[in-house]
Protein backbone atom coordinates (compact mmCIF):
# COMPACT_ATOMS: atom_id res chain seq x y z
CA UNK A 1 0.00 0.00 0.00
CA UNK A 2 1.30 3.47 -0.79
CA UNK A 3 2.58 5.26 2.27
CA UNK A 4 0.46 8.12 3.49
CA UNK A 5 2.27 11.43 3.72
CA UNK A 6 -0.04 13.16 6.15
CA UNK A 7 1.68 15.19 8.83
CA UNK A 8 1.81 15.52 11.78
CA UNK A 9 2.65 11.92 12.71
CA UNK A 10 0.47 9.33 14.34
CA UNK A 11 1.67 8.58 17.86
CA UNK A 12 1.55 5.22 19.64
CA UNK A 13 2.63 5.12 23.27
CA UNK A 14 3.11 1.60 24.66
CA UNK A 15 3.54 1.20 28.42
CA UNK A 16 4.14 -2.10 30.21
CA UNK A 17 3.71 -2.81 33.90
CA UNK A 18 6.42 -3.86 36.39
CA UNK A 19 8.96 -4.96 33.77
CA UNK A 20 12.65 -4.74 34.63
CA UNK A 21 15.43 -2.96 32.77
CA UNK A 22 16.95 -6.01 31.11
CA UNK A 23 14.02 -8.36 30.45
CA UNK A 24 13.40 -7.76 26.74
CA UNK A 25 15.69 -9.27 24.14
CA UNK A 26 17.22 -6.05 22.81
CA UNK A 27 18.15 -5.04 26.38
CA UNK A 28 19.89 -8.30 27.24
CA UNK A 29 17.01 -10.49 28.38
CA UNK A 30 16.01 -14.07 27.68
CA UNK A 31 12.44 -13.26 26.64
CA UNK A 32 11.67 -13.54 22.94
CA UNK A 33 10.54 -10.03 21.96
CA UNK A 34 11.11 -9.84 18.19
CA UNK A 35 8.59 -7.06 17.64
CA UNK A 36 9.99 -4.75 20.30
CA UNK A 37 13.51 -5.64 19.15
CA UNK A 38 12.55 -4.64 15.60
CA UNK A 39 11.39 -1.22 16.82
CA UNK A 40 14.75 -0.77 18.53
CA UNK A 41 16.66 -1.91 15.45
CA UNK A 42 14.74 0.57 13.33
CA UNK A 43 14.86 3.45 15.79
CA UNK A 44 16.55 4.75 18.92
CA UNK A 45 17.10 3.15 22.32
CA UNK A 46 17.55 5.49 25.28
CA UNK A 47 19.71 3.63 27.75
CA UNK A 48 19.34 6.12 30.62
CA UNK A 49 15.64 6.87 30.71
CA UNK A 50 13.85 7.00 34.04
CA UNK A 51 10.33 6.37 35.35
CA UNK A 52 9.10 7.20 38.86
CA UNK A 53 9.36 3.73 40.51
CA UNK A 54 5.60 3.01 40.83
CA UNK A 55 2.52 2.39 38.72
CA UNK A 56 0.09 5.27 39.31
CA UNK A 57 2.70 8.02 39.70
CA UNK A 58 4.46 6.95 36.51
CA UNK A 59 1.21 7.03 34.56
CA UNK A 60 0.32 10.47 35.91
CA UNK A 61 3.73 11.86 35.05
CA UNK A 62 3.85 10.20 31.64
CA UNK A 63 0.49 11.56 30.49
CA UNK A 64 0.72 15.08 31.96
CA UNK A 65 4.36 16.14 31.61
CA UNK A 66 4.43 16.98 35.31
CA UNK A 67 5.93 15.31 38.34
CA UNK A 68 3.39 12.95 39.93
CA UNK A 69 2.99 14.93 43.15
CA UNK A 70 1.77 17.91 41.12
CA UNK A 71 -1.06 15.81 39.67
CA UNK A 72 -2.38 14.61 43.04
CA UNK A 73 -1.01 11.07 42.61
CA UNK A 74 2.10 10.93 44.77
CA UNK A 75 1.74 7.29 45.87
CA UNK A 76 -1.24 5.45 44.33
CA UNK A 77 -4.88 6.14 43.49
CA UNK A 78 -5.91 6.14 47.16
CA UNK A 79 -7.47 9.19 48.82
CA UNK A 80 -5.26 10.44 51.63
CA UNK A 81 -6.51 14.01 51.49
CA UNK A 82 -6.49 16.51 53.04
CA UNK A 83 -3.25 15.64 54.86
CA UNK A 84 -1.88 13.48 52.06
CA UNK A 85 -2.22 12.99 48.31
CA UNK A 86 -5.71 12.91 46.84
CA UNK A 87 -4.87 9.85 44.72
CA UNK A 88 -6.89 11.28 41.85
CA UNK A 89 -5.82 13.11 38.69
CA UNK A 90 -6.40 16.72 39.70
CA UNK A 91 -7.34 19.88 37.84
CA UNK A 92 -3.82 21.32 37.80
CA UNK A 93 -2.86 19.21 34.80
CA UNK A 94 -3.84 18.33 31.24
CA UNK A 95 -3.22 15.03 29.51
CA UNK A 96 -1.45 14.45 26.23
CA UNK A 97 -4.85 13.68 24.71
CA UNK A 98 -6.21 17.05 25.80
CA UNK A 99 -3.12 18.98 24.72
CA UNK A 100 -2.92 17.61 21.17
CA UNK A 101 -6.64 17.75 20.39
CA UNK A 102 -6.38 21.34 19.01
CA UNK A 103 -3.76 20.03 16.55
CA UNK A 104 -6.39 17.76 15.01
CA UNK A 105 -5.69 14.53 16.90
CA UNK A 106 -8.17 11.93 18.02
CA UNK A 107 -7.07 9.90 21.03
CA UNK A 108 -7.64 6.32 22.14
CA UNK A 109 -6.61 4.22 25.13
CA UNK A 110 -6.59 0.45 25.44
CA UNK A 111 -5.46 -0.93 28.79
CA UNK A 112 -4.83 0.17 32.35
CA UNK A 113 -5.73 3.68 33.54
CA UNK A 114 -5.10 3.63 37.33
CA UNK A 115 -5.36 7.38 37.88
CA UNK A 116 -8.87 7.78 39.31
CA UNK A 117 -9.75 7.53 42.97
CA UNK A 118 -13.24 6.28 42.14
CA UNK A 119 -12.84 3.22 39.91
CA UNK A 120 -16.54 2.39 39.70
CA UNK A 121 -18.32 5.67 39.00
CA UNK A 122 -17.26 8.05 36.21
CA UNK A 123 -15.54 11.21 37.40
CA UNK A 124 -13.48 13.91 35.73
CA UNK A 125 -10.40 11.73 36.36
CA UNK A 126 -11.62 9.02 33.94
CA UNK A 127 -9.95 8.85 30.50
CA UNK A 128 -13.13 9.72 28.59
CA UNK A 129 -13.20 13.00 30.52
CA UNK A 130 -9.50 13.67 30.03
CA UNK A 131 -9.37 13.96 26.26
CA UNK A 132 -9.66 10.36 25.08
CA UNK A 133 -12.33 9.70 22.46
CA UNK A 134 -12.47 5.96 23.16
CA UNK A 135 -11.47 3.84 26.15
CA UNK A 136 -11.27 0.11 26.70
CA UNK A 137 -9.55 -1.17 29.80
CA UNK A 138 -9.43 -1.28 33.57
CA UNK A 139 -9.58 1.48 36.17
CA UNK A 140 -7.88 -0.43 38.97
CA UNK A 141 -4.22 -1.29 39.28
CA UNK A 142 -3.99 -5.08 39.12
CA UNK A 143 -5.97 -8.28 38.99
CA UNK A 144 -6.63 -11.50 37.17
CA UNK A 145 -5.71 -11.66 33.50
CA UNK A 146 -8.68 -13.96 32.98
CA UNK A 147 -11.27 -12.01 35.01
CA UNK A 148 -10.06 -8.41 35.33
CA UNK A 149 -12.38 -6.27 37.41
CA UNK A 150 -13.48 -2.74 36.44
CA UNK A 151 -13.23 -3.68 32.76
CA UNK A 152 -14.80 -0.72 31.02
CA UNK A 153 -15.66 0.45 27.53
CA UNK A 154 -15.83 4.23 27.59
CA UNK A 155 -17.93 4.60 30.77
CA UNK A 156 -19.82 1.29 30.68
CA UNK A 157 -18.78 -1.79 32.66
CA UNK A 158 -18.10 -4.73 30.32
CA UNK A 159 -16.84 -7.37 32.75
CA UNK A 160 -19.25 -9.76 31.05
CA UNK A 161 -16.78 -9.94 28.17
CA UNK A 162 -14.40 -11.90 30.41
CA UNK A 163 -16.83 -14.81 30.49
CA UNK A 164 -15.62 -15.96 27.08
CA UNK A 165 -13.47 -19.09 27.37
CA UNK A 166 -10.64 -17.54 25.36
CA UNK A 167 -10.55 -14.17 27.17
CA UNK A 168 -7.05 -13.10 28.17
CA UNK A 169 -6.53 -9.47 29.12
CA UNK A 170 -3.25 -8.91 27.28
CA UNK A 171 -4.88 -10.11 24.05
CA UNK A 172 -7.97 -7.99 24.73
CA UNK A 173 -5.78 -4.89 25.08
CA UNK A 174 -4.08 -5.68 21.77
CA UNK A 175 -7.41 -6.49 20.09
CA UNK A 176 -8.95 -3.20 21.08
CA UNK A 177 -5.86 -1.17 20.20
CA UNK A 178 -6.03 -2.59 16.68
CA UNK A 179 -9.80 -2.09 16.60
CA UNK A 180 -9.41 1.60 17.43
CA UNK A 181 -6.84 1.98 14.65
CA UNK A 182 -9.07 0.29 12.10
CA UNK A 183 -12.09 2.36 13.09
CA UNK A 184 -10.04 5.54 12.99
CA UNK A 185 -8.79 4.72 9.51
CA UNK A 186 -12.32 4.06 8.32
CA UNK A 187 -13.95 7.11 9.89
CA UNK A 188 -11.17 9.69 10.34
CA UNK A 189 -8.39 8.43 8.09
CA UNK A 190 -7.02 11.86 7.20
CA UNK A 191 -6.67 12.87 10.85
CA UNK A 192 -3.67 11.90 12.99
CA UNK A 193 -4.27 9.80 16.09
CA UNK A 194 -2.74 9.25 19.50
CA UNK A 195 -3.03 5.67 20.76
CA UNK A 196 -2.06 4.83 24.35
CA UNK A 197 -1.59 1.06 24.80
CA UNK A 198 -1.22 0.35 28.52
CA UNK A 199 -0.55 -3.34 29.10
CA UNK A 200 -0.82 -4.86 32.58
CA UNK A 201 1.77 -7.50 31.69
CA UNK A 202 3.96 -8.59 33.35
CA UNK A 203 2.48 -7.30 36.65
CA UNK A 204 1.41 -10.04 39.05
CA UNK A 205 -0.52 -12.32 39.23
CA UNK A 206 1.52 -14.75 37.15
CA UNK A 207 -1.13 -15.59 34.57
CA UNK A 208 -0.09 -16.78 31.12
CA UNK A 209 -1.24 -19.02 28.30
CA UNK A 210 0.11 -22.57 28.14
CA UNK A 211 1.45 -22.17 24.60
CA UNK A 212 3.55 -19.18 25.69
CA UNK A 213 4.79 -20.82 28.89
CA UNK A 214 5.93 -23.84 26.88
CA UNK A 215 8.40 -21.66 24.95
CA UNK A 216 10.37 -21.13 28.15
CA UNK A 217 10.54 -24.67 29.44
CA UNK A 218 14.08 -25.05 30.77
CA UNK A 219 15.16 -21.53 29.79
CA UNK A 220 15.69 -20.41 33.37
CA UNK A 221 17.06 -23.67 34.77
CA UNK A 222 20.53 -22.13 35.06
CA UNK A 223 19.21 -19.91 37.86
CA UNK A 224 19.43 -16.26 38.70
CA UNK A 225 23.17 -16.13 39.47
CA UNK A 226 24.32 -17.41 36.08
CA UNK A 227 21.61 -15.53 34.19
CA UNK A 228 22.51 -12.19 35.78
CA UNK A 229 26.08 -12.67 34.58
CA UNK A 230 24.88 -13.62 31.10
CA UNK A 231 22.67 -10.54 30.90
CA UNK A 232 25.56 -8.30 31.87
CA UNK A 233 27.72 -9.71 29.07
CA UNK A 234 24.95 -9.17 26.50
CA UNK A 235 24.31 -5.63 27.73
CA UNK A 236 27.98 -4.76 27.43
CA UNK A 237 28.26 -6.36 24.00
CA UNK A 238 25.29 -4.33 22.74
CA UNK A 239 26.68 -1.07 24.10
CA UNK A 240 23.78 -0.50 26.49
CA UNK A 241 25.97 -0.93 29.58
CA UNK A 242 29.52 0.39 29.95
CA UNK A 243 32.00 -2.39 30.67
CA UNK A 244 33.35 -0.51 33.70
CA UNK A 245 29.95 -0.72 35.43
CA UNK A 246 30.21 -3.84 37.55
CA UNK A 247 27.32 -6.20 38.18
CA UNK A 248 25.67 -5.48 41.53
CA UNK A 249 25.91 -8.30 44.02
CA UNK A 250 23.04 -10.69 44.48
CA UNK A 251 20.57 -9.29 47.02
CA UNK A 252 21.72 -10.56 50.42
CA UNK A 253 18.20 -11.83 51.15
CA UNK A 254 18.34 -14.16 48.15
CA UNK A 255 20.00 -17.59 48.38
CA UNK A 256 22.61 -18.71 45.89
CA UNK A 257 20.97 -20.72 43.13
CA UNK A 258 22.99 -23.79 44.07
CA UNK A 259 21.34 -23.69 47.53
CA UNK A 260 17.77 -23.53 46.23
CA UNK A 261 15.71 -26.65 46.96
CA UNK A 262 12.77 -26.18 44.60
CA UNK A 263 14.65 -25.22 41.45
CA UNK A 264 12.01 -26.54 39.05
CA UNK A 265 9.27 -24.49 40.68
CA UNK A 266 11.45 -21.39 40.82
CA UNK A 267 12.34 -21.71 37.13
CA UNK A 268 8.65 -22.08 36.32
CA UNK A 269 7.84 -18.78 38.08
CA UNK A 270 10.22 -16.93 35.77
CA UNK A 271 8.98 -18.89 32.75
CA UNK A 272 5.42 -17.68 33.38
CA UNK A 273 6.65 -14.11 33.82
CA UNK A 274 8.54 -14.41 30.53
CA UNK A 275 5.42 -15.78 28.84
CA UNK A 276 3.48 -12.70 29.95
CA UNK A 277 6.03 -10.46 28.24
CA UNK A 278 6.10 -12.70 25.18
CA UNK A 279 2.33 -12.39 24.67
CA UNK A 280 2.56 -8.62 25.13
CA UNK A 281 5.26 -8.47 22.45
CA UNK A 282 2.99 -10.40 20.10
CA UNK A 283 0.42 -7.66 20.64
CA UNK A 284 2.98 -4.97 19.87
CA UNK A 285 3.60 -6.77 16.60
CA UNK A 286 -0.08 -6.63 15.73
CA UNK A 287 -0.22 -2.90 16.42
CA UNK A 288 2.82 -2.26 14.23
CA UNK A 289 1.42 -4.51 11.50
CA UNK A 290 -1.77 -2.44 11.46
CA UNK A 291 0.26 0.75 11.15
CA UNK A 292 2.02 -0.79 8.17
CA UNK A 293 -1.23 -2.03 6.64
CA UNK A 294 -2.63 1.48 6.77
CA UNK A 295 0.56 2.96 5.31
CA UNK A 296 1.16 4.98 8.48
CA UNK A 297 4.22 3.35 9.99
CA UNK A 298 6.93 5.48 8.39
CA UNK A 299 5.38 8.65 9.80
CA UNK A 300 4.42 7.19 13.18
CA UNK A 301 6.16 7.84 16.47
CA UNK A 302 6.08 4.60 18.46
CA UNK A 303 7.36 4.71 22.04
CA UNK A 304 7.84 1.71 24.33
CA UNK A 305 8.73 1.76 28.04
CA UNK A 306 7.95 0.33 31.50
CA UNK A 307 6.35 2.13 34.44
CA UNK A 308 8.88 0.94 37.04
CA UNK A 309 11.54 -1.67 37.69
CA UNK A 310 10.94 -5.33 38.43
CA UNK A 311 8.73 -5.95 41.46
CA UNK A 312 10.15 -7.75 44.50
CA UNK A 313 6.81 -8.05 46.30
CA UNK A 314 6.31 -11.49 47.80
CA UNK A 315 3.02 -13.27 48.47
CA UNK A 316 3.51 -15.86 51.23
CA UNK A 317 0.68 -18.37 51.64
CA UNK A 318 -0.25 -17.23 55.16
CA UNK A 319 -0.82 -13.58 54.18
CA UNK A 320 -1.53 -13.79 50.45
CA UNK A 321 -5.32 -13.64 50.56
CA UNK A 322 -5.34 -10.72 52.99
CA UNK A 323 -2.79 -8.86 50.84
CA UNK A 324 -4.71 -9.40 47.62
CA UNK A 325 -8.20 -8.66 48.92
CA UNK A 326 -7.05 -5.53 50.74
CA UNK A 327 -5.59 -3.80 47.72
CA UNK A 328 -7.01 -5.27 44.50
CA UNK A 329 -10.08 -7.17 43.40
CA UNK A 330 -9.95 -10.92 43.80
CA UNK A 331 -12.27 -13.64 42.56
CA UNK A 332 -12.23 -16.65 44.85
CA UNK A 333 -13.30 -18.91 42.00
CA UNK A 334 -12.34 -19.28 38.36
CA UNK A 335 -14.92 -18.88 35.62
CA UNK A 336 -15.54 -22.63 35.69
CA UNK A 337 -15.89 -22.80 39.47
CA UNK A 338 -12.43 -23.90 40.64
CA UNK A 339 -10.92 -22.38 43.79
CA UNK A 340 -8.30 -19.69 43.18
CA UNK A 341 -5.22 -20.35 45.31
CA UNK A 342 -3.30 -17.17 46.17
CA UNK A 343 0.33 -17.27 47.29
CA UNK A 344 3.85 -18.34 46.43
CA UNK A 345 4.58 -21.94 47.33
CA UNK A 346 6.04 -24.95 45.49
CA UNK A 347 2.67 -26.69 45.96
CA UNK A 348 1.16 -24.14 43.56
CA UNK A 349 2.50 -24.09 40.00
CA UNK A 350 1.74 -20.59 38.70
CA UNK A 351 0.31 -19.63 35.34
CA UNK A 352 -3.25 -20.89 35.41
CA UNK A 353 -6.44 -19.02 36.21
CA UNK A 354 -6.72 -20.89 39.52
CA UNK A 355 -3.46 -19.38 40.86
CA UNK A 356 -2.48 -15.91 42.06
CA UNK A 357 1.25 -15.48 42.58
CA UNK A 358 4.27 -13.23 42.12
CA UNK A 359 7.72 -14.10 40.81
CA UNK A 360 9.45 -12.67 43.88
CA UNK A 361 12.59 -10.84 44.84
CA UNK A 362 15.13 -13.24 43.35
CA UNK A 363 13.77 -13.02 39.83
CA UNK A 364 13.17 -9.27 40.18
CA UNK A 365 16.88 -9.06 40.96
CA UNK A 366 17.45 -10.68 37.57
CA UNK A 367 14.91 -8.43 35.83
CA UNK A 368 16.72 -5.32 37.02
CA UNK A 369 20.24 -6.59 36.30
CA UNK A 370 22.83 -5.17 36.44
CA UNK A 371 21.29 -2.72 38.92
CA UNK A 372 20.21 -3.13 42.52
CA UNK A 373 16.88 -2.48 44.23
CA UNK A 374 13.37 -2.71 42.79
CA UNK A 375 10.03 -1.04 42.21
CA UNK A 376 9.37 1.52 45.00
CA UNK A 377 13.02 2.60 45.27
CA UNK A 378 14.91 5.42 43.52
CA UNK A 379 18.11 3.44 43.06
CA UNK A 380 18.64 2.43 39.44
CA UNK A 381 16.80 -0.89 39.72
CA UNK A 382 13.62 0.92 40.67
CA UNK A 383 13.55 3.72 38.10
CA UNK A 384 15.48 2.52 35.04
CA UNK A 385 13.53 1.42 31.97
CA UNK A 386 14.33 0.82 28.35
CA UNK A 387 12.84 3.58 26.20
CA UNK A 388 12.56 2.63 22.55
CA UNK A 389 11.42 5.24 20.04
CA UNK A 390 10.72 4.52 16.39
CA UNK A 391 9.97 7.24 13.82
CA UNK A 392 11.40 6.08 10.48
CA UNK A 393 10.94 9.46 8.79
CA UNK A 394 12.99 11.27 11.43
CA UNK A 395 15.07 8.93 13.61
CA UNK A 396 18.00 6.91 12.30
CA UNK A 397 17.91 3.15 12.67
CA UNK A 398 19.65 1.34 15.50
CA UNK A 399 21.05 4.29 17.45
CA UNK A 400 21.80 4.29 21.18
CA UNK A 401 21.36 7.50 23.17
CA UNK A 402 22.87 7.86 26.64
CA UNK A 403 21.49 11.29 27.57
CA UNK A 404 19.41 11.00 30.75
CA UNK A 405 15.70 11.78 30.43
CA UNK A 406 12.61 11.10 32.53
CA UNK A 407 8.84 10.71 32.20
CA UNK A 408 7.72 14.36 31.89
CA UNK A 409 9.87 14.53 28.75
CA UNK A 410 7.51 12.18 26.90
CA UNK A 411 4.71 14.74 26.76
CA UNK A 412 7.11 17.48 25.67
CA UNK A 413 8.39 15.22 22.91
CA UNK A 414 4.91 14.29 21.72
CA UNK A 415 3.88 17.95 21.64
CA UNK A 416 6.87 18.91 19.51
CA UNK A 417 6.35 15.97 17.15
CA UNK A 418 2.64 16.79 16.84
CA UNK A 419 3.20 20.51 16.32
CA UNK A 420 1.02 21.22 19.34
CA UNK A 421 1.42 23.79 22.10
CA UNK A 422 1.20 23.08 25.79
CA UNK A 423 -1.94 24.89 27.00
CA UNK A 424 -1.22 27.69 29.43
CA UNK A 425 -4.94 27.88 30.15
CA UNK A 426 -7.70 25.29 29.94
CA UNK A 427 -11.46 25.51 30.54
CA UNK A 428 -12.16 25.41 34.30
CA UNK A 429 -8.55 24.49 35.01
CA UNK A 430 -5.24 26.18 35.71
CA UNK A 431 -2.55 23.86 34.29
CA UNK A 432 0.84 24.01 35.94
CA UNK A 433 3.77 24.74 33.62
CA UNK A 434 5.16 21.76 31.69
CA UNK A 435 8.09 20.16 33.55
CA UNK A 436 9.46 18.05 30.69
CA UNK A 437 11.79 18.90 27.81
CA UNK A 438 11.51 17.44 24.34
CA UNK A 439 13.76 14.49 23.55
CA UNK A 440 13.72 15.03 19.79
CA UNK A 441 17.12 16.72 19.87
CA UNK A 442 18.53 13.71 21.69
CA UNK A 443 16.73 11.21 19.46
CA UNK A 444 17.44 12.80 16.09
CA UNK A 445 20.71 14.65 16.57
CA UNK A 446 22.21 13.06 19.67
CA UNK A 447 22.10 16.30 21.66
CA UNK A 448 23.31 16.20 25.27
CA UNK A 449 22.85 18.36 28.36
CA UNK A 450 25.03 17.60 31.35
CA UNK A 451 23.61 20.40 33.52
CA UNK A 452 19.96 19.42 33.59
CA UNK A 453 18.58 18.31 36.93
CA UNK A 454 16.31 15.25 37.20
CA UNK A 455 14.30 14.58 40.37
CA UNK A 456 12.41 11.69 41.99
CA UNK A 457 10.48 10.93 45.17
CA UNK A 458 8.34 7.98 46.15
CA UNK A 459 7.39 6.90 49.68
CA UNK A 460 10.26 8.94 51.10
CA UNK A 461 12.80 7.39 48.75
CA UNK A 462 14.27 10.22 46.76
CA UNK A 463 17.01 11.33 44.41
CA UNK A 464 18.39 13.99 42.12
CA UNK A 465 20.73 13.63 39.16
CA UNK A 466 22.82 16.21 37.34
CA UNK A 467 25.06 15.06 34.56
CA UNK A 468 27.33 12.32 35.84
CA UNK A 469 26.33 12.53 39.51
CA UNK A 470 23.30 11.11 41.26
CA UNK A 471 22.33 11.77 44.86
CA UNK A 472 19.93 9.17 46.22
CA UNK A 473 18.63 7.80 49.50
CA UNK A 474 16.06 5.52 51.01
CA UNK A 475 13.53 6.92 53.45
CA UNK A 476 15.07 7.77 56.84
CA UNK A 477 18.58 7.01 55.56
CA UNK A 478 21.57 9.20 54.68
CA UNK A 479 22.24 10.56 51.23
CA UNK A 480 24.43 8.46 48.93
CA UNK A 481 26.34 9.92 45.99
CA UNK A 482 27.34 8.00 42.86
CA UNK A 483 29.45 8.77 39.83
CA UNK A 484 27.13 7.61 37.08
CA UNK A 485 29.82 7.77 34.41
CA UNK A 486 31.98 5.21 36.19
CA UNK A 487 29.55 3.46 38.51
CA UNK A 488 25.95 3.47 37.31
CA UNK A 489 25.29 0.26 39.23
CA UNK A 490 25.73 2.33 42.43
CA UNK A 491 28.33 0.22 44.19
CA UNK A 492 30.74 2.92 45.40
CA UNK A 493 29.16 5.64 47.54
CA UNK A 494 31.38 8.75 47.26
CA UNK A 495 29.26 11.08 49.42
CA UNK A 496 31.91 11.38 52.14
CA UNK A 497 34.48 12.55 49.60
CA UNK A 498 32.26 15.27 48.12
CA UNK A 499 30.38 17.02 50.95
CA UNK A 500 29.95 20.27 49.00
CA UNK A 501 28.34 18.48 46.06
CA UNK A 502 26.06 16.53 48.40
CA UNK A 503 24.94 19.79 50.00
CA UNK A 504 24.41 21.49 46.64
CA UNK A 505 22.34 18.67 45.18
CA UNK A 506 20.37 18.05 48.36
CA UNK A 507 19.47 21.75 48.52
CA UNK A 508 18.32 21.57 44.91
CA UNK A 509 16.22 18.53 45.77
CA UNK A 510 14.65 20.27 48.77
CA UNK A 511 13.67 23.27 46.64
CA UNK A 512 12.16 21.00 43.99
CA UNK A 513 10.25 18.97 46.58
CA UNK A 514 8.70 22.09 48.07
CA UNK A 515 7.82 23.54 44.66
CA UNK A 516 6.23 20.31 43.40
CA UNK A 517 4.20 19.52 46.50
CA UNK A 518 6.09 16.51 47.79
CA UNK A 519 4.48 15.60 51.10
CA UNK A 520 7.04 14.56 53.75
CA UNK A 521 6.93 10.83 54.31
CA UNK A 522 6.65 11.32 58.05
CA UNK A 523 3.33 13.12 57.57
CA UNK A 524 2.01 10.29 55.38
CA UNK A 525 3.05 7.66 57.92
CA UNK A 526 1.43 9.64 60.74
CA UNK A 527 -1.75 9.87 58.70
CA UNK A 528 -1.97 6.10 58.26
CA UNK A 529 -1.19 5.53 61.92
CA UNK A 530 -3.91 7.95 63.01
CA UNK A 531 -6.43 6.17 60.82
CA UNK A 532 -5.32 2.74 61.95
CA UNK A 533 -4.88 1.70 58.33
CA UNK A 534 -2.08 -0.06 56.51
CA UNK A 535 0.05 1.53 53.86
CA UNK A 536 -1.28 1.40 50.29
CA UNK A 537 0.41 -1.30 48.31
CA UNK A 538 -0.03 -2.98 44.96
Amino acid sequence: MTKKTATPPDIVLILVDDMGFSDIGCFGGEVQTPNIDALAAGGASLTQFYNTARCSPSRASLLTGLHPHQTGIGILNYDDSPEGYAGNLNRNCVTIAEAIKPAGYRSYISGKWHMAGDIHNPTDAWPTRRGFDEFFGTLEGAGSFFQPRTLTRNERNVEAETEADDFYYTDAISDNAVRFMKEHDADHGDDPFFLYVAYTAPHWPLHALEEDIAKYAGRFDAGWDALREERLHRLIASGIIDEQWKLSERDARIPAWEDVTDKEWEAMRMAVYAAQIDRMDQGVGRVVDELRRQGRFENSVVLFLSDNGGCAEEMPLDTAKEFVTTYVSFDAETRDGREVRPGNDPSIVPGGEDTYATYGRAWANLSNAPFREYKHWIHEGGISTPLIVSWPERIDAGVLRTQAHQLPDVMATVLEAAGAEYPLTYPERSPLPLEGVSMLGTLVEGDTDDQRLLYWEHEGNCGVRRGGFKLVKKHACEWELYDMLRDRTELNDIAAAHPALVEELSDAYAAWAERCGVIPRERVLALYESRGSGLPSE
